[in-house]
C-alpha cells in the first residue's frame, strides 16, 4: 500500500539544484536586464573589490543565486557590465570606416564619447576598477583587445598593425586620464578640438605610415 502523505508541517521536498525558486529569485521579464544594470551601477559607485553578487542581488531585487544563473561568476558579471559600459566606444571601427583622416577620426570619436557626461562616468568607474584590481584589469584589456583594438587592426595596411593600434590607443588613454581622471591642467580644461588637432597627425602615423 502507498503510505499516506505526510502532515502538512512536514519536512518539504529537496529543493532542485539550478535556477531558484520563482517566489525567491522574483524572475520575470527583464530580469536580466535588470541585474546586467544593478551590476553597472554597483561596481561604478564601489569599484570591483568591494562590490559582491550578493549586493548586485539585493540591488536588483533578486536572489543571488538567480544572479550566478544569468551571469556566472563575479568576473564574468563584471564582464557583462564593462560591455555595457563600453558599448558607445565599441562602435569605433565602423566610425573609422568613413572618410578623412583616420588619426583624426579616431580622435574625434573617442573625444565624443569622453565628453559625454552620460558614457564618461561609467567609463572613469571602470579605469578605477582596473587600476586597482588585477582581474578587473585583466577582463577590460581581453574586452577591448577583442571587440575594439583587433577590429580596428584589420583594417589597417601596415606592417604590426595591432602594435599601432595599441600605441595610438595608449596615446588616447593616456590623455584621457589626465583629462577626466586625474583632471591636470592644462590639458584639463583645453578645448576638445585643441587637443584633436595637436593629436591627430600623431595617431595618423602610427596608423598609415609604413
Amino acid at each position: 500500500m502507498t503510505s499516506p502523505p505526510g502532515p502538512p508541517g512536514g519536512t518539504p521536498a529537496p529543493r532542485r539544484r539550478g535556477r531558484p525558486a520563482r517566489a525567491e529569485s522574483a524572475e520575470g521579464p527583464g530580469t536580466r536586464e535588470r541585474i546586467l544594470a544593478a551590476a553597472r551601477t554597483e561596481f561604478a559607485e564601489r569599484g570591483y573589490d568591494k562590490t559582491s553578487v550578493r549586493g548586485i542581488g539585493k540591488a536588483a531585487g533578486v536572489d543571488a543565486a538567480l544572479v550566478h544563473h544569468y551571469f556566472g561568476t563575479k568576473e564574468q558579471v563584471f564582464e557583462a557590465a564593462i560591455e555595457l559600459t563600453f558599448a558607445p566606444a565599441l562602435t569605433m571601427p565602423e566610425a573609422l570606416s568613413g572618410g578623412g583622416e583616420v588619426g583624426e577620426r579616431m580622435a574625434r570619436f573617442l573625444f565624443g564619447v569622453w565628453e559625454n557626461p552620460v558614457s564618461r562616468q561609467p567609463l572613469l568607474a571602470v579605469m578605477r576598477s582596473a587600476l586597482t584590481n588585477d582581474t578587473a584589469a585583466t577582463v577590460l584589456r581581453k574586452l577591448i583587445e577583442r571587440r575594439l583594438l583587433q577590429r580596428v587592426a584589420g583594417e589597417l595596411t601596415v606592417p604590426d598593425p595591432e602594435f599601432r593600434v595599441q600605441l595610438a590607443a595608449s596615446h588616447l588613454i593616456g590623455i584621457a586620464m589626465l583629462r577626466y581622471l586625474i583632471k591636470m591642467e592644462p590639458v584639463a580644461s583645453a578645448d576638445p578640438e585643441e587637443i584633436i588637432a595637436m593629436v591627430a597627425p600623431t595617431l595618423q602615423r602610427y596608423l598609415t605610415q609604413p
